[in-house]
């Protein structure tokens, strides 16, 4: 009895000599990492509402930094190293996930996320740890607005940005306009920014919707109750992200032909605008379509994105290639150094090359201020989708996007 008690003293004592070990050996093997890699953390939403948004995200965000490296997947002689994390559309758990990115994975910096109220939740974990979340592609205001803090940029457009360049392309005359969003934080925000920026239209109806609604009837009904003794132009403008879109509700009531209403929205992913093409000549404000930019870094992301996926790069796999972009010259700036305040320092005012062209953080919020693209639907039958057709190319300096901090 006591040789066996003995033994399993003798048992502990090896053990925790053992792990005393292992852990001095795990503090220098951690410094040898951080000297020799960056760690960057992409918390997104591959599964949920929104997954074939994230899952572009993610896809440009590696092209991006296969792209801005020369294909080296390393800055000054730090080997880029991406660790995924899947927040399934929730905001608790793109919370916990970022937090373990910081915590636990020793992230340098992350990107993330899909849906803007998993961001908004994300946030004061960036905060907490002090390290930069880039903020790709949630739209919502309030993200670089009220609820914004300094180790947040966002390559990603907001929602002054998206309405902002709608409304140069819709206020071109008085009309009467009837909003459709999604109750959430995209669509509220997107509605609010709009009807700032309109001069000569007015909104005359705003109806807002459950986000995974499939049945939009009782809506459309209450919307074309506004319009239809309207005077003049009548517009329906959609503010809708996720995998059923009203457009092809709108589609089948015929409203331009009974009641005169037409129906108005910005860019999106190209299986949504397969039912663009039952608008043709609609005209909105679009972040990005293949098509459009003509610069070298589009050029190279549509050429090697039909050479990987024998397809056109969409809306947010240009957006993800641009975060991936922002960060490689970020880290040549600071030759390789993760520092948080000298990456911060670093990236505020910074400009860089993205597909969508020259893009440049503003110093004041850490929004990426960045063109958009006027567009008119046309009917092609090589493709599937409503084609937009550039009209022109919206600049940053023609949009007058509010700083909405408290800096």
């Amino acid at each position: 009895m006591h040789f066996a008690t003995r033994r399993r003293v003798v048992h502990t004592g090896l053990t925790t000599v053992a792990a005393a070990a292992a852990l001095a050996l795990a503090a220098p093997l951690a410094q040898a990492q951080s000297k020799t890699e960056v760690r960057i953390a992409h918390v997104y939403g591959k599964t949920g509402p929104l997954e074939a948004y994230a899952k572009q995200s993610h896809t440009g965000l590696m092209m991006g930094l296969e792209y801005a490296t020369g294909g080296t997947m390393t800055v000054a002689g730090k080997k880029l190293v991406v660790i995924e994390k899947d927040d399934q559309g929730k905001p608790d758990v793109g919370k916990n996930l970022l937090a373990t990115a910081y915590g636990d994975d020793k992230a340098d910096l992350a990107v993330g996320t899909t849906g803007s109220g998993v961001a908004l939740a994300m946030l004061p974990v960036a905060e907490e740890y002090k390290k930069i979340l880039l903020v790709e592609p949630a739209v919502a205001d309030s993200i670089t607005g009220d609820k914004w803090n300094k180790y947040i940029f966002r390559t990603g457009r907001n929602s002054s940005q998206d309405a902002i360049a709608n409304a140069v392309v819709a206020d071109s005359e008085a009309m009467s306009i009837a909003m459709l969003a999604q109750d959430w934080a995209f669509g509220r925000d997107g509605v609010k920014a709009f009807k700032e920026a309109l001069k000569k239209s007015k909104i005359v109806h705003e109806e807002y919707l459950p986000p995974n609604t499939t049945d939009f009837t009782a809506g459309i009904q209450r919307i074309v109750d506004a319009l239809k003794d309207k005077p003049g132009r009548k517009v329906i403008s959609v503010v809708w992200a996720g995998a059923t879109p009203p457009f092809n509700a709108l589609a089948a009531l015929d409203l331009k032909k009974r009641y005169g209403i037409e129906v108005g929205s910005g860019g999106n992913i190209l299986p949504a605008m397969i039912a663009y093409k039952q608008f043709p000549g609609m005209e909105g404000a679009a972040y990005y379509y293949f098509g459009m930019p003509k610069n070298p870094a589009n050029e190279w992301l549509v050429a090697n994105h039909y050479k990987k996926y024998q397809t056109p790069p969409d809306f947010f796999t240009a957006g993800g290639m641009s975060a991936g972009i922002a960060i490689v010259e970020a880290l040549k700036k600071t030759n390789g150094d993760t520092n948080t305040e000298k990456l911060i320092k670093t990236m505020e005012g910074m400009s860089f090359e993205t597909p969508k062209g020259k893009m440049t953080f503003r110093k004041e919020d850490h929004q990426a201020m960045q063109s958009m693209y006027h567009f008119r639907i046309k009917v092609d039958p090589a493709f599937s989708w409503g084609v937009p057709e550039l009209v022109r190319e919206i600049k940053p300096e023609e949009m007058n996007i509010p700083i909405r901090n408290k800096r």
